[in-house]
């Protein structure tokens, strides 16, 4: 058998795959050849979605990488998750579908333009978003989730000053639900950018009884819509639980697989973005394909490597973040 050779300009095995197998059986096959499991964020395609073992957002999938007994873990999501499923468990193999999938966030955010800012403000405690690099976590004391970042600022010492990176909605939304002034690093994620405020109000004339739900990674003139804002398990548990039959979603249109899933009986609409494209569709997340994913756990690569040191410097805020988060579902 011919060993691949990975091209890291291109980021993922190429070869062909036949059409005329059964990627699901191959996949299941493998996974329980290899001791491996699936951990897919709401944002991937709904093929991957449906192969997963566990889909969650990012708080969710951190917990699942730290407690797997697992051998191989192949994290269908962005390679600063696969980063932190390597930073909590450095004895697995973690493989990544397509190495290319980034973030707009974590790019936004160099280390080194990082340290320069952070050394600015010195009496500051680091807050970062889990949506940043390995390096960029080695340099903050605790990082957060959409989930949980409300709930990690509200048991800072309110006389302790704090620099919020790299989302600045995000860390705006924070910053208005607690009262807290924060230096705020300016980063924010292509997706929730391009949603269209105008239209969203559009979209609200035509459906009046339709709750607006969005996520706090979007802008405050698109948040001050919405009837409820939180992260994609949050927008889920509230579709869920909430009475309505329709709703708007304002967030990456990937999670609506699972919203359906979730609830068949109801109407998901996803909000438009400013322009015509397809916008609201996370380019990096959809590097990620079923075809890669498979490719993938059968000959173990891509693999994520990481720097020791760097790996046990960020290891520290996070499980920071996983104490604090304790009382969070």
């Amino acid at each position: 058998m011919t060993i691949p050779v990975l091209d890291p300009i291109i980021g993922y095995i190429d070869e062909p795959v036949d059409p005329a197998l059964d990627l699901y059986e191959e996949i299941e096959r493998l996974k329980r050849e290899k001791n491996a499991v699936i951990l897919a964020h709401y944002y991937q395609e709904s093929a991957i979605q449906d192969i997963a073992d566990y889909i969650g957002d990012s708080l969710g999938l951190a917990r699942r990488a730290a407690e797997t007994d697992a051998e191989i873990i192949v994290f269908a999501g962005v390679h600063f998750m696969a980063e932190t499923a390597k930073i909590l468990s450095p004895s697995k193999t973690v493989l990544l579908p397509d190495l290319n999938a980034g973030c707009s966030l974590a790019d936004a955010c160099p280390a080194d333009a990082f340290a320069a800012f952070k050394e600015a403000y010195p009496d500051h405690i680091v807050i970062s978003y889990i949506n940043c690099s390995a390096e960029t976590k080695a340099l903050s004391d605790i990082i957060c989730t959409s989930s949980n970042a409300e709930h990690i600022v509200r048991q800072i010492p309110e006389d302790q000053p704090i620099i919020f990176a790299p989302d600045k909605n995000l860390g705006r939304f924070v910053i208005k639900q607690t009262g807290r002034d924060m230096v705020l690093w300016d980063g924010v994620c292509i997706v929730h950018e391009t949603f269209s405020e105008q239209k969203l109000v559009r979209l609200k004339t035509r459906y009046p009884d339709a709750p607006v739900l969005a996520h706090p990674e979007c802008e405050e003139k698109v948040l001050r819509h919405a009837d409820y804002v939180g992260s994609t398990s949050g927008i889920l548990a509230f579709a869920r639980s909430h009475s309505s039959d329709t709703f708007i979603v304002t967030t990456e249109e990937g999670i609506l697989h699972q919203m359906q899933k979730d609830s068949p009986e109801k109407t998901f609409i996803p909000a438009p973005p400013e322009s015509g494209c397809s916008c609201n569709q996370c380019p990096h997340m959809r590097l990620n394909t079923i075809e890669k994913l498979y490719l993938c756990l059968e000959h173990e690569l891509p693999e994520l490597i990481m720097d020791e040191a760097v790996r046990i410097k960020a290891l520290k805020p996070i499980e920071k973040m996983m104490e604090m988060s304790l009382a969070i579902v």
